[in-house]
């Protein structure tokens, strides 16, 4: 695997300080991506753990015996076990806030009244601290306090749901974490904007977003489309789409592919497959006859890829410089040369026996490399430490246990 060279023994955030009360993916996201150039990471969560924890063995969630979610979320943090809900926790909130640059909280709004963690509880402690807020739904108007997740609020209620499926198919089930992980570095282009404004001003920011926010942002051509009025096109239909040259076809070994031709190689393609005719077939001599026989056209490009292997088809379109995309799935992804050559995918300390290698965040930064993934903390790990670092001595740490306040410590897991 290929190393970036580094020409400094520091990272970008050496010394950043995070506290991470955030759940789930994207909050969680947002932190990852901090710690993979060198931030110093608390994850807060309570003492019986947090549910992703055991995500591996939730349906619909693939069955695996490591816990590939929390160390994708949770890598190179450490980890502290508390009790939000007990009054005792008061004190080591406000000695982690008075300790941090940066709190992620996504904890809803009426449950963060409750626990005294909005904004205004917690600033009072730091001038300089970013404060970066995760909702559903966005701080304001009438659904501002409903829970949410990326299947409900970035895929659905952004629109982008109805734009991912055939004509006449019903709307599928996105997969876990897929609107969570870009809405992750969004919330994280948003910290390191308030820190960047940290520096030239010496205040803190309260920063935030949305998965609603960050689903429509992804689905912006086509709400910008409807907020100009535009006229859409139906539902794709594979059979006869909009446009034959962007459509989806199968080899004649069954795999899937997506092509995208571009008006000025449509004649290299066409003569690639074997049908320059196709360029001087009346039914297809204007657009008005080409959108009339659309679907005829469709057809005879069909029966033509479902002819020949995709070995056949990939070599005819990489000497048209024709861009394409075969249609894999998680399993065949792993497997791509480009992920390990790129540093997409990256070797993993300590999660397991079966789970050697992790997916790092999508930023790279020529010349620093990043932090060398290790696991996710075990529940309470670091708990004594952390309370320690924070200024409690012995017997405080002792009477916060002995209250649930924290969890009992846990032995670090045995690296594989």
């Amino acid at each position: 695997m290929k190393t970036e060279d580094t020409s400094t023994t520091e990272n970008i955030f050496s010394g950043l300080k995070v506290v991470d009360l955030s759940s789930f993916v994207a909050g969680p996201g947002a932190a990852v991506i901090l710690s993979d150039f060198g931030a110093d990471v608390i994850k807060v969560e309570p003492p019986k753990g947090e549910l992703w924890r055991i995500g591996n063995k939730i349906p619909p969630q693939p069955f695996a015996k490591d816990a590939y979610q929390w160390h994708l979320n949770n890598r190179n943090k450490r980890g502290l076990a508390l009790d939000l809900k007990s009054p005792d926790a008061r004190k080591v909130v406000e000695r982690l806030v008075k300790w941090a640059d940066v709190l992620i909280v996504n904890t809803p709004h009426p449950a963060r009244k409750k626990l005294k963690l909005e904004y205004d509880d917690v600033a009072q402690w730091n001038s300089r601290l970013i404060y970066a807020d995760l909702t559903g739904y966005g701080e304001n108007g009438p659904d501002a306090d409903l829970p949410g997740f990326d299947i409900t609020a970035y895929w659905s209620r952004s629109g982008l749901l109805s734009l991912l499926h055939d004509a006449g198919a019903p709307p599928t089930w996105p997969f876990a974490g897929t609107g969570d992980s870009p809405t992750g570095v969004g919330l994280f282009a948003a910290i390191v904007m308030a820190l960047y404004r940290r520096e030239r001003t010496g205040k803190g920011s309260y920063v935030t977003t949305s998965l609603l926010a960050e689903g429509v942002w992804s689905a912006g051509v086509a709400i910008s489309a409807a907020l100009a009025g535009a006229k859409f096109a139906p539902q794709h239909d594979r059979k006869n789409p909009a446009n034959a040259a962007m459509n989806v076809y199968k080899s004649s070994d069954d795999v899937w592919f997506v092509l995208v031709v571009t008006p000025d190689k449509i004649p290299a393609v066409a003569t690639g497959i074997g049908h320059a005719d196709l360029l001087k077939d009346p039914r297809f001599a204007d657009p008005a006859k080409l959108a009339a026989n659309m679907r005829q056209l469709t057809a005879i490009v069909d029966e033509t890829f479902s002819s020949q292997p995709m070995a056949h088809w990939r070599e005819v379109l990489d000497k048209a410089r024709i861009p394409y995309g075969l249609v894999r799935d998680p399993i065949d992804v792993i497997k791509d040369p480009q992920l390990q050559a790129n540093n997409i995918i990256v070797p993993l300390e300590g999660a397991g026996e079966n789970m050697k290698l992790t997916v790092s965040s999508p930023i790279q930064v020529h010349g620093v490399a990043k932090v060398a993934a290790k696991r996710g903390p075990d529940l309470g790990e670091h708990n004594d430490e952390v309370l320690e670092q924070l200024g409690f001595d012995a017997k405080e740490i002792e009477r916060l246990r002995a209250g649930g306040v924290i969890g009992k410590p846990t032995a670090p897991a045995k690296a594989a």
